[in-house]
């Protein structure tokens, strides 16, 4: 669906050529895996902690289609990563549970999260169970600074819209999963948040404030205020982003954007945002919202947020933009951090997380009939670098990094793995070099 609206909106029918670009050196030259899985700098390593169809300790396998993912500190030593799975209703579920949000045809539907609990130091897999259940096409989400994770929909089928045959609910939402959760958690969907082809959450921690992507060719980026901070459930006030002078981000039609010029952004109060038409960001583009090129991943930094417009900008590879976030989040600016000219440079980022040492992390998901997806790293001042290559037909998601920033974990979509990446994160080399595409 999402191919076929990209060539509807003409982006991918009228690429440009590559450009020229420079490139950090990074961690020098990708090695190739004798393993056949990923490729990565000299000195790293990774580690396959979970796998599609691995025994689960509460009887269940592992599903597939593991996509956002967060990782959290527990207590006695232990961390856990909660994973979302974009499965739909006619997927396996990896096993009967026995709570959940929605069901199709009287059973639940098999969307939703698991939970991967580690042994810090050793990564040992110490539990693994379901932690959310009967929810749809569960694509990214976030974490938030009170230990939870924002599992998001990225579908809105229900009773009497497409896709919804059978189905009791309608779809398209937010739900929290506690990050201590022991077993399958209560499903209750924030409605307050909207419900909308969600993709990506992110929490400014200095605000509670709710940040939300939505992956759609003409998309809006959404901010949440709570009426009580932390307390996602007792509702509040959903908004979209204006930025004042540039109702159009995309890039599409000309540079309408400028690189690392910031733009002032306003945000616009929205009503019914329970959308039944599904028309939410309709409604807040009438408003004066600016548009984005299907809005996907977002993590905050250090009183900012980044967050990946997967197929905009003038080549239509995709681009980055850089929220700066003021104290009282009336004062915000945006502007645009990257934008990609050559398919060697950068190709379709999608989920991203922010390194310890303030790079960004981003997975490509590229839509061509064979991929070639890398991690890709982007430096603080805009440089992109080859981090991973991954050698199979699928993407790379849910990229995220332990709390002592040693590890970084990443699934593998379909079929599912879970691996941990260790190396020299300490010896990055800032030098540039200048590519021909």
């Amino acid at each position: 669906m999402a191919f076929l609206a990209l060539s509807a909106s003409g982006c991918v029918t009228r690429p440009l050529p590559n450009q020229p670009f420079s490139r950090a050196i990074g961690y020098g030259n990708l090695v190739p895996d004798p393993r056949g899985l990923l490729d990565l700098p000299n000195g790293f390593s990774y580690r396959i902690i979970s796998s599609f169809g691995d025994e689960m300790t509460d009887g269940a396998s592992v599903p597939d289609k593991a996509d956002g993912m967060g990782c959290f500190e527990l207590d006695d030593g232990r961390l856990a990563l909660v994973r979302n799975h974009e499965l739909i209703a006619t997927d396996d579920s990896g096993g009967e549970f026995f709570k959940g949000f929605g069901k199709k045809d009287g059973r639940y539907i098999p969307g939703g999260t698991t939970h991967v609990v580690l042994d810090a130091k050793s990564l040992k897999v110490r539990d693994q169970f379901r932690s959310l259940g009967g929810t749809l096409r569960n694509c990214s989400g976030g974490v938030t600074p009170w230990g939870s994770w924002l599992t998001c929909e990225e579908s809105t089928a229900g009773p009497g819209a497409m896709f919804g045959e059978g189905l009791d609910r309608s779809h398209g939402w937010v739900f929290e999963v506690p990050a201590n959760a022991r077993g399958l958690s209560a499903p209750t969907q924030l409605s307050a948040m909207g419900r909308f082809n969600h993709e990506a959450a992110c929490v400014d921690p200095a605000t509670g404030f709710v940040y939300l992507t939505e992956d759609r060719d003409d998309s809006v980026l959404y901010r949440f205020k709570p009426h009580v901070p932390g307390t996602l459930s007792e509702g509040g006030r959903l908004q979209a982003m204006q930025v004042v002078g540039i109702p159009d981000l995309r890039n599409w039609s000309g540079q309408q954007v400028e690189q690392a010029i910031p733009a002032t952004v306003r945000w616009l109060d929205l009503d019914g945002v329970d959308s039944p038409k599904d028309d939410l960001r309709m409604r807040a583009a009438a408003r004066g919202a600016s548009l984005i090129a299907r809005g996907e991943g977002i993590h905050m930094g250090n009183a900012e947020a980044y967050f990946c417009s997967t197929s905009g900008g003038q080549a239509g590879l995709g681009q980055i933009f850089k929220l700066s976030l003021s104290a009282s989040g009336e004062t915000d600016q945006i502007a645009l951090f990257f934008e990609s000219v050559s398919h060697n440079q950068f190709n379709f980022g999608d989920n991203l997380t922010v390194a310890p040492n303030g790079h960004l992390i981003v997975c490509e998901d590229q839509y061509t009939a064979r991929v070639d997806n890398y991690l890709r790293g982007i430096t603080t001042d805009g440089y992109a670098y080859p981090l991973a290559r991954l050698n199979l037909q699928t993407e790379m998601a849910g990229a995220c990094f332990s709390p002592d920033g040693n590890v970084l974990f990443v699934n593998v979509y379909s079929p599912t793995k879970t691996l941990a990446i260790t190396g020299p994160w300490d010896q990055f080399n800032a030098g540039v070099i200048d590519l021909t595409a």
